[in-house]
C-alpha cells in the first residue's frame, strides 16, 4: 500500500545523512517522490520532517523556518568540521567553566552575523563548500545575517562539556556558534552533541524513530494510523478559507475570483466538504491561487 501525500517526521539517527534517510524510506512508503526540509549534519539526531508525494512541493512554502537544538560543547579542542567527527587542529587546557560560559552567551543572542563554515552545503560559485574542503582548500566566503532567539543553559553532562538549548533562525550553523562561544572564552571549542527538538512547526515529540517507521509500514499501520501529517500542517500559522464549488472551479482552472469578501492576506483552502486545495491570496479584493495540493476532478 502506497503513502499518502504529506509529512511524516523522523527521528533522525546519529551517523545518517538525511539522504541516507530518505534512500531508506524510499521503499517503505512505495514512493521514490520524496522530499525533507531543513538539513542535518550526520553527526546530528532530532527533527527532519520528511515530504511524500505532493506535499513535496510544499516543503520551500514553509511559513516558519526557525529551529530550536540542544547542542552539547566540548571545550578545549578545535576541528577541521566543527565537531567531533572531525580531525583535531587545536587542543589546549579549559582554564574556565560553568561560570565563565554563563556570563558569554548573552553575547550570542540577537541578531548576529555569522560566517559559513568550510564543511557545509553553502555554494560559492557554484560548487558547494564541503568539496573544497574535503581537498585541503579554503575558499572566501561573506559573513551572513542570522538571528539567535535564546539561549539556554542546560547543564554539564561531562567535564569540559556543556549543553546549551539555542533557538534560531534557519541558516544558523550551531557547530560555528560553539567554535565562536569557546573563542569569546579564550578556549578552543567544536560540537559534541547536536539534536533538533524543532523545526518549523514539527516537534521533536511528533517524531517516530526509522525502525518504528519500518515496521509500520510492514503492518500497513502507517498508511492508515495517521502517521503521515496533511501537507496543510505546514500553513498552519496561515488563516483558513472555505470556497464554494463555482470559486473552487476557479482556482482550478487559474481564474481570478473579483469582489472576493476576505480580508487581504493569504490563505490555506479548503473546499466545502473539508478537503484542503492548496494556498491562495487576496489582494485588491481579488483571489488568486497560489498553488494547489489536491487532484483536479
Amino acid at each position: 500500500m502506497q503513502t499518502p501525500n504529506g509529512i511524516l517526521p523522523v527521528d533522525k539517527p546519529a551517523g545518517w545523512t538525511s539522504f541516507d534517510v530518505l534512500a531508506k524510506l524510499r521503499g517503505a512508503l512505495g514512493t521514490r517522490k520524496l522530499g525533507h526540509a531543513g538539513t542535518l549534519d550526520p553527526m546530528a539526531t532530532g527533527v527532519l520532517a520528511v515530504f511524500i508525494g505532493k506535499a513535496t512541493s510544499a516543503a520551500d512554502r514553509q511559513l516558519d523556518h526557525d529551529k530550536t537544538y540542544e547542542a552539547t560543547l566540548r571545550l578545549g579542542i578545535r576541528t577541521d568540521t566543527g565537531d567531533v567527527t572531525g580531525t583535531v587542529l587545536e587542543s589546549a587546557p579549559v582554564t574556565v567553566g560553568e561560570e565563565d560560559l554563563r556570563a558569554v552567551l548573552p553575547r550570542f543572542v540577537g541578531e548576529l552575523m555569522q560566517l559559513p563554515p568550510m564543511y557545509s552545503a553553502v555554494k560559492i560559485n557554484g560548487q558547494p563548500l564541503y568539496k573544497a574542503a574535503r581537498k585541503g582548500q579554503t575558499v572566501e566566503r561573506t559573513p551572513r545575517p542570522i538571528t539567535v532567539y535564546s539561549i539556554d543553559y542546560l547543564g554539564s553532562p561531562a567535564p569540559g562539556d556543556y549543553t546549551l538549548r539555542v533557538s534560531c533562525s534557519k541558516g544558523t550553523y550551531i557547530r560555528v556558534l560553539a567554535e565562536d562561544i569557546g573563542a569569546a572564552l579564550g578556549v578552543p571549542a567544536t560540537l559534541a552533541a547536536l539534536r533538533r527538538t524543532r523545526a518549523g512547526v514539527f516537534d521533536i515529540g511528533q517524531c517516530h524513530t526509522l525502525p518504528e517507521i519500518l515496521a509500520a509500514a510492514e503492518s500497513g499501520a502507517l498508511a492508515r494510523d495517521g502517521w503521515v501529517l496533511p501537507i496543510e500542517t505546514v500553513f498552519a500559522p496561515l488563516p483558513a478559507l472555505t470556497v464554494n464549488a463555482g470559486v473552487k472551479a476557479h482556482l482550478f482552472n487559474g481564474c481570478p475570483t473579483s469582489h472576493y469578501p476576505a480580508a487581504e492576506g493569504r490563505y490555506r483552502v479548503y473546499a466545502e466538504d473539508g478537503a484542503f486545495l492548496g494556498l491562495a491570496a487576496v489582494a485588491g479584493g481579488v483571489l488568486r491561487v497560489e498553488k494547489l495540493f489536491c487532484e483536479r476532478n
